[in-house]
């Protein structure tokens, strides 16, 4: 099957797990739970992983799926077999607080490199999909980053962990961006601020996130002409496209100064 024709299916997939999602959130019953102690999951975060795991299995039978509520186990992320990487719902707690920035996100990767990716947001009705080396769209018109070249005047997207004791942390590099960047916006969707870099909406995105969260929106940035990477060297043994750690995409212009900003905020060399 061409990378095209997977795409195909996997962009098909994402829209009936959005229509799922709307009509879950229309029906106005959602059961919530915690997860790792801190972390909000829902009945149709299953339901919804569910569908996408049965339709990826019968229509590729064997190949491997790492997804966020069924299947979370990484060890398959060192592994160079095909592999499936899914969000259900990135952005459970906008989905259940009764915000837009909600995505359905699906990525094929071979031999640890992201090939194909879908992010489909069901209430924004925007659906942003890319193709390794052929280039990225949103409703199938190509979109590229937005080629800004001064971080003073750029908008940087982020995000925060769970863990409220992990953010302590952040702040120093946060008010090092907040202090030389326009404004800094956290919309509480890794795949859709990856989306919006690609697009241009975003100039950079700096955040650690699970595999799920960031594998397709990162092709999809990519593709549209954004520099990717990470803060810090990736360990040895994972594959650098899914590698969360401290992620930097970037309308490349501002990568450099970006990354080297946030080390100065990490290390309270900035004041």
């Amino acid at each position: 099957m061409t990378l095209e024709e997977r795409l195909e299916q996997a962009t098909r997939i994402a829209h009936e797990a959005g229509r799922r999602i709307r009509a879950a959130r229309e029906g106005g019953s959602l059961q919530r739970n915690i997860k790792h102690g801190n972390e909000l999951v829902t009945d149709i975060d299953v339901a919804v992983d569910r569908y996408i795991s049965e339709q990826l299995e019968s229509l590729f039978p064997g190949e491997a799926r790492l997804t966020e509520e069924l299947s979370p186990d990484r060890r398959d992320l060192s592994d160079e077999k095909p592999l499936w990487v899914v969000d259900p719902i990135d952005g459970t707690v906008n989905f259940a607080h009764g915000h837009h920035h909600v995505a359905v996100s699906i990525a094929w990767v071979d031999k640890g490199r992201v090939q194909v990716g879908v992010v489909h947001a069901p209430f924004l009705e925007e659906t942003f999909t890319g193709i390794r080396g052929s280039g990225a769209w949103c409703n199938d018109e190509p979109i590229s980053v937005s080629g800004t070249r001064e971080l003073d005047a750029s908008l940087i997207g982020t995000g925060f962990p769970y863990d409220r004791d992990a953010r302590f942390p952040l702040l120093r590099r946060l008010h090092a961006v907040l202090e030389n960047c326009r404004d800094i916006r956290r919309n509480g969707a890794a795949a859709l601020d990856l989306c919006a870099v690609a697009c241009g909406r975003l100039d950079g995105y700096y955040e650690s996130c699970s595999p799920w969260d960031f594998a397709a929106g990162l092709l999809i940035a990519r593709e549209a002409g954004a520099r990717t990477g990470h803060v810090y060297d990736c360990p040895e043994g994972i594959a650098t496209e899914l590698y969360g750690e401290n992620l930097l995409v970037c309308t490349p212009e501002i990568y450099s100064p970006l990354k080297s900003l946030i080390k100065k905020g990490d290390s309270g060399q900035y004041r």
